[in-house]
């Protein structure tokens, strides 16, 4: 039973990436395998150790190196020739049509298939020999995308399990296939009983866990598809199978999910895998794959730079924006020094309108402490702002200066820098709006229907719907700036501004009006 068999799906996606990573490694290992093999062949000394190496030296590039696997059986070919044994000459017949299927040439694999005689075949061979046909026309009608040739298929291999041990391992898997394509229900246990029995080691695992996954595919659920596909990929790179469906599979279910990233990565290895093994259906099927998957990734990273070069000029544009705020702020408390200075004195002079006075006069207190919160919290933004890209620009300096080109490019593509000062903005706006207006929250629901009222969630201090009224108190009515500075679309804070107006106890049309009177 496989150890990591009910293991979480990040753990099996995270075990995958590790198994990945050693893929070189059982490369070696199988490469150390058939050198051994090898050694022994040149030692050999009679033609039954020949065809017995040959045929171990076929069954170790069989699924690995296609075009390997063939000249071994070619060897043995001759020498089944040579003894004048009909039985092996059969056996090799079935077993290079087998290869040939997988390499895309069909007019030979079934010339092969069709000059054996089986009536002489024995159990064993008859098996390999319904196989080979189950194999020819599954691959045949993958190549030509015809149906018919899957029926054909699977007429051979209900054939193949009239001569398979019922208790052995390939009969089970291929009946449950059976079952599959049959639409039984049961398909689904009989493949979960074949995984937990078979172990990490056999091949065969990956064929079960990938059944699984179409079966979960085809019941819309996601996670267990990516989850089962992963198992079939990490058996098959275990196994160095290069002739494999499960990573084109995970391809197809990153696609789908959205995750271009992913989808490209596991295309490019499965096309790899393919010309690697010179499988030219799974080479055929991965490059109509990879069209559609290549365009969805260029068109990615086309977007990703345009966001990237519209980053870099927001940056430019808001270090201006600030210091000429900068300078408007000072030019704003002078113009506001001089109009109290005047406001006082006419205060003095104008006692008739001793009242009227007192309220413009709360109003510019107002306004000036609205002024001073903003110009203090002005400057440590500018500052820090001016700080961070003081470093960035030092960073990205001694990286040049180092030629970490890579480490560069990995900056300048990462969104990370960005959402961080946005969150930031965003947070130092919301502390100081409730620096001068602490009870906006408490008055500005006193304005909606019971019911209705908008409270932030815990940890926050506005909300969008607040911000947004937040603005508007503040004087910034217009849609577009109030969408530009909270990085939504016109449309969206349209029907945010919809929606709150319609919670309103009062008049609707009034209520924007009502905010704007909300006192500190």
């Amino acid at each position: 039973m496989g150890l990591w068999a009910q293991q979480p799906k990040d753990s099996v996606l995270a075990l995958l990436n590790k198994t990945i990573a050693q893929s070189p490694e059982y490369i070696q290992q199988k490469e150390r395998k058939i050198a051994a093999l090898k050694l022994q062949l040149r030692k050999a000394s009679t033609q039954e150790a020949h065809y017995r190496l040959n045929k171990a030296l076929y069954e170790e590039y069989y699924k690995f190196k296609a075009d390997s696997a063939v000249a071994y059986l070619i060897r043995n070919r001759q020498i089944a020739q040579q003894l004048g044994d009909t039985a092996r000459q059969d056996e090799v017949h079935i077993l290079l049509s087998r290869l040939y299927s997988m390499k895309g040439m069909y007019v030979e694999s079934l010339e092969l298939l069709k000059s054996t005689k089986k009536q002489r075949l024995s159990r064993e061979a008859l098996c390999d020999y319904y196989d080979s046909y189950y194999a020819f026309y599954s691959h045949y009608g993958q190549s030509a995308n015809n149906t018919h040739y899957f029926t054909i298929s699977n007429y051979y291999r209900d054939s193949l399990l009239t001569y398979l041990d019922s208790q052995s391992l390939p009969y089970k898997i291929d009946s449950s296939i059976k079952a599959f394509y049959d639409g039984k229900s049961e398909a689904e246990q009989r493949f979960l009983s074949l995984l937990k029995e078979t172990p990490d080691s056999d091949p065969k695992r990956a064929i079960i866990a990938y059944f699984l996954g179409l079966i979960n595919k085809d019941k819309g659920n996601a996670d267990l598809q990516e989850y089962y596909f992963a198992v079939s990929a990490i058996a098959d790179i275990r196994n160095t199978n290069k002739d494999n469906a499960s990573l084109q599979s995970l391809a197809l279910t990153y696609y789908e999910k959205g995750d271009i990233d992913k989808a490209y990565r596991f295309i490019q290895m499965a096309i790899d895998d393919a010309v690697f093994c010179n499988v030219r259906h799974r080479a055929e099927e991965g490059a109509s794959f990879y069209t559609i998957i290549n365009a969805a990734y260029q068109q990615k990273e086309m977007h990703q730079k345009r966001v990237l070069q519209g980053y870099l000029l927001l940056i430019s544009v808001l270090s201006l924006a600030l210091i000429v705020a900068l300078l408007f702020v000072f030019k704003q408390v002078k113009r506001l020094t001089k109009a109290r200075r005047e406001l006082s004195y006419s205060n003095e002079q104008l006692a008739v309108l001793n009242s009227e006075l007192s309220q413009m006069n709360h109003d510019l207190q107002e306004a000036n402490l609205i002024k001073e919160e903003y110009i203090a919290h002005f400057f440590n933004l500018c500052s820090a702002y001016i700080d961070k890209i003081e470093n960035y620009r030092k960073l990205l300096y001694k990286k040049a200066a180092k030629k970490q080109y890579e480490d560069i490019t990995k900056l300048l593509k990462s969104n990370t820098i960005v959402e961080e000062e946005l969150e930031a903005l965003y947070k130092n706006f919301d502390t100081i709006f409730l620096n001068i207006y602490p009870h906006f929250v408490e008055r500005f629901n006193a304005l909606l229907l019971d019911e209705e009222q908008i409270h932030p969630k815990k940890g926050e201090l506005l909300n969008t719907e607040l911000r947004i009224f937040a603005l508007i108190r503040l004087g910034i009515t217009d849609s577009n700036k109030i969408a530009e500075f909270l990085r939504y679309s016109l449309r969206t804070v349209y029907n945010y501004r919809t929606k709150v107006r319609n919670k309103a106890k009062g008049e609707r049309d009034a209520f924007e009006e009502e905010v704007k009177k909300i006192r500190a």
